[in-house]
């Protein structure tokens, strides 16, 4: 085999090329590290664009099922979630990382193409619509938590800090054109069509993944004494049992932070959803004029975090560390919850739900998979996926009966938001005392 010099992978015409130039006004970015940033960006990109076009589909038919229905919904999503793990941990310990990646993708494409043949069909029963609305929910969790996990392997810890709101970006920009797609297509082409350009967008990570693969391959021929044991098992399974997942977080008082730390951002983003639907309701009449609401939203929301994750997330990790930028957002959303819980009407639950998705896709998001980048391969793919699928689902599930049991209680929306202002300073605390450990671990601390 050839050996790879360092000049070949970051020769000194990238960090004098334009390119570079620009992008260092962006985000600080090594010359060797240009092309893994960009097959990051647009990996993400094609992936949550392919999810936002599918995304209405199935906002359309969980609204036409009923808001009183929706805890039902979360419930099968989350019975799904518990199936699909065992499925995941029997995949990962057959298969090395090479190979079950391309065959997630494959798994969910094939999915598309499935309903888009029962879409097309003559079958129009509501158990399809349902099947969908549950499926779209667990694709969504699935392909973002796996993203993350295999980015959380292919950076360490410095470039994580780095590069994470940059890459997050590419997901938002995908989030931005989806929808529109969405918009500008659904008329001329029909909802159905639309799955199969959703599954084509789905194809793009596959060859992202590979040239991410080869990029990182180089850097440890450079280097063949660091990360030489990771080096290895790239080739290898994982081994393990199938329910590894969840031993893992079972046995690891950090991991079981991280679960706190999840159940308590779905219980409060649940909560809020909840009064989102029903003040929307109770000050829209028509369907359409709704929708717009949802639209106009969605984009806020989407251009927000974009400005927020290419300009400022860098920055705040680097300026307050990860413990501080993960309690950012309870900190914030407590203060949201407060001003809604004396005035919960419209104008404030606009300002309150946009800011809270926008911090949670360009700070949260970013810091939170920071937190797996110090464990082991097992922890991040295994127990990673576990976290971010059973157990934020289940937290979905169980505030989705909890919030009309608090208001069978006789609580307004006003009392509900009091209620989630303590557990919005415990999500702060958590916060704090997880990214204070996750830099202990790195040696930062």
């Amino acid at each position: 085999m050839t050996q790879i010099t360092e000049k070949e992978v970051a020769s000194p015409d990238q960090s004098g090329s334009p390119i570079y130039r620009r992008l260092q006004r962006l985000v600080n970015v090594e010359p060797e590290e240009i092309k893994a940033l960009f097959w990051a960006f647009s990996y993400f990109f094609a992936i949550l664009c392919g999810y936002y076009i599918v995304r209405p589909i199935r906002d359309e038919m969980g609204i036409a099922g009923g808001i009183e229905n929706l805890p039902w919904m979360f419930t099968g999503t989350f019975l799904v979630m518990l199936a699909a793990v065992p499925f995941f941990g029997w995949v990962t310990s057959r298969y090395p990382r090479k190979q079950f990646l391309p065959y997630i993708y494959g798994f969910f494409i094939s999915n598309l193409l499935l309903f888009f043949g029962l879409f097309t069909s003559d079958i129009t029963h509501a158990y399809v619509a349902r099947a969908f609305y549950i499926w779209a929910s667990v694709f969504n969790l699935f392909i973002i938590s796996i993203f993350w996990s295999f980015m959380a392997d292919i950076f360490d810890t410095v470039q994580a800090k780095r590069l994470f709101g940059f890459i997050a970006a590419g997901g938002t920009a995908g989030a931005l054109l989806g929808p529109m797609l969405t918009a500008l297509l659904v008329v001329p082409l029909g909802a159905a069509n639309l799955l199969i350009l959703s599954a084509v967008f789905l194809g793009w990570p596959i060859l992202c993944f590979n040239r991410l693969i080869a990029w990182k391959e180089k850097l440890q021929a450079v280097s063949p004494d660091q990360n030489e044991p990771e080096k290895e098992t790239d080739a290898l399974n994982m081994g393990g049992s199938i329910f590894a997942g969840i031993h893992l977080v079972l046995r690891s008082p950090y991991l079981m932070g991280i679960c706190l730390l999840i159940l308590l951002l779905s219980t409060l983003a649940t909560f809020l959803y909840f009064q989102q639907l029903q003040i929307i309701r109770d000050n829209f009449s028509d369907g359409s004029e709704r929708t717009r609401l949802f639209a106009a939203m969605d984009f806020v929301t989407n251009a927000l975090t974009i400005i927020l994750q290419v300009f400022l997330t860098g920055r705040i990790v680097n300026r307050l560390g990860t413990g501080w930028t993960l309690a950012v957002i309870p900190i914030g959303l407590g203060v949201g919850f407060l001003i809604l819980g004396f005035s919960p009407v419209l104008a404030v639950l606009i300002v309150v739900q946009v800011l809270r998705r926008a911090g949670n896709y360009a700070i949260m998001r970013p810091a939170r998979e920071m937190l797996y980048v110090v464990l082991g391969k097992e922890e991040k793919y295994k127990a990673k996926n576990f976290i971010d699928t059973v157990v934020y689902r289940g937290g979905d599930a169980v505030s989705s009966w909890v919030y009309p049991g608090l208001q069978s209680l006789g609580l307004s929306l006003g009392g509900i938001a009091f209620v989630a202002v303590p557990l919005c300073g415990l999500w702060a605390w958590t916060s704090l005392k997880l990214g204070r450990k996750q830099e202990k671990m790195a040696g930062d601390g």
